[in-house]
């Protein structure tokens, strides 16, 4: 065939197809990729698979082969889950090409693999169906996050290990000295590592505090929330680094979900079992809400001292009443944040409520 024959062959297919759909269904050392290609009838099919490791070697040859199969002249969007943290160096290596890369939660992904009927589960399985639904939706764009949300999470995700450690540590000390026969050795080395733990945690916290003072824009932004009895400066910047700053939410229903809150029935016929919150979402979250809640409904905060009582008389379940405080809390520091509005404790201790506070996606019926 010769040259001019297969330019217009070329562009033939070039005006029969719409777009290519290039996912990747990523672990921790490989992840397995799938080309697939939209045409004109919007019908899918599969183009080529193929598995890469997940370094920067693999990034390279994953490249390689992508551009050696995507020859038409079409748009090319790149498709990944935002599983862990296991994503990121690979979708900062196509951000940095300036390529379409979009980053979808698991529940989205998990939701549309289900309406496609998909029952098992591989590797390669994932990577087609993100593929299917990166050439059948228009995925937003990913937008990176900054290096400094970016530190802010590694320093409020290692103040959070110290924390665990202090605790278990802690638990051993009141364990040895109930004894009858208390090794001091023992005693004493464990009470040096809760001191030198102790330092650590005040030492994150400091530069904790720095990164958000840092950022103009953030700065501003936690200035609007602090006015929260109860909620610290590490709630706050524990959210905005998990979330990065909200910027991959719509609403307040997807951001509930990716914190693990969504509710989960247990119903079918005449069996009625408990309803519980999934839990199925970002852990950090929902670790660092639970004593903000506690205090919230402490210090009298009108808007959640409401919600508990209302959930407890329901329930007569204290947690369940106490998890309800925790998703409002949540949905209000993204409201205050979105609408760039400053928290008023008079404007809800008259009975006023923000209309974003008031949308049926804060419905939060817990029963027994």
């Amino acid at each position: 065939m010769s040259k001019e024959t297969k330019r217009r062959t070329t562009q033939k297919e070039d005006k029969e197809y719409i777009k290519y759909s290039v996912a990747s269904d990523i672990g921790k050392d490989n992840f397995a990729a799938c080309i697939s290609i939209m045409d004109k009838e919007q019908d899918v099919k599969s183009v080529a698979t193929r598995t890469f490791t997940n370094s920067s070697k693999g990034f390279d040859n994953f490249f390689e082969w992508q551009q050696s199969k995507c020859k038409l002249s079409i748009p090319i969007v790149f498709t990944m889950e935002a599983t862990g943290v296991y994503y990121e160096k690979f979708a900062w290596f196509l951000h940095r090409k300036d390529l379409y890369v979009s980053v979808v939660l698991p529940n989205k992904a998990k939701k549309y693999m289900q309406s496609l009927g998909i029952k098992s589960k591989t590797d390669k399985i994932d990577a087609a169906g993100l593929a299917k639904m990166g050439a059948e939706q228009k995925l937003d764009r990913w937008k990176a996050p900054k290096e400094s949300i970016m530190e802010l999470r590694s320093i409020t995700r290692h103040r959070e290990d110290l924390q665990k450690s202090r605790t278990v540590f802690n638990n051993q000390l009141s364990a040895h000295r109930c004894g009858e026969i208390v090794s001091e050795t023992v005693v004493n080395g464990l009470e040096e590592l809760i001191t030198l733990l102790d330092k650590q945690i005040k030492m994150t916290e400091k530069l904790m505090s720095e990164k958000l003072n840092t950022d103009p824009e953030i700065k501003e932004g936690v200035a609007r929330i602090i006015d929260i009895k109860g909620v610290s400066t590490i709630t706050i910047a524990t959210i905005l680094a998990e979330t990065n700053c909200f910027l991959a939410f719509e609403n307040q229903r997807q951001l509930v979900s990716y914190a693990g809150y969504d509710v989960k029935e247990n119903q079918s016929g005449k069996h009625v079992g408990k309803t519980r919150i999934s839990k199925k979402g970002n852990a950090h979250i929902r670790r660092i809400l639970h004593l903000p809640a506690l205090n919230v409904v402490s210090y009298d905060e009108p808007v959640f001292v409401d919600l508990y009582e209302r959930v407890y008389q329901r329930t007569k379940i204290k947690m369940k009443g106490y998890v309800a405080v925790q998703r409002k809390l949540l949905c209000l520091i993204y409201t205050l944040w979105t609408k760039q509005v400053k928290y008023d404790r008079d404007f809800y201790k008259k009975g006023g409520e923000h209309p974003e506070m008031q949308s049926r996606s804060l419905s939060f019926r817990m029963v027994s």
